[in-house]
């Protein structure tokens, strides 16, 4: 019997729900253009995970990842719920939603 399988899926709901509040924060004191950061550490964890050789780490690295790949996307999505009034903007932006 083998529990890594479990052990994977709990390390990716942990991080799903660790990256929700980066996301919304990153986007509130950041804006969305802090999207080449979230591609960099994407592409770094991605390379870690091709190039180690335990099963289980490298998982962990590609769900961190693609995590970071996938925040991409996240952020320009948070980016509409701000305008929508479903979070709060910050009134320190000059532009508004830039």
């Amino acid at each position: 019997m083998s529990i890594i399988g479990i052990i994977i899926g709990l390390f990716s709901f942990v991080v799903i729900g660790v990256f929700h509040p980066i996301v919304i924060k990153g986007e509130y004191y950041f804006s969305e253009k802090i999207w080449p950061l979230f591609l960099v550490a994407g592409l770094v964890f991605l390379s870690l995970s091709v190039m180690t050789k335990d099963v289980v780490f490298s998982a962990f690295f590609a769900i961190l990842g693609f995590t970071c790949l996938w925040s991409i996307g996240e952020l320009k999505e948070q980016r509409k719920r701000v305008k929508k009034g479903w979070f709060p903007q910050n009134p320190k932006r000059k532009n508004g939603l830039s």
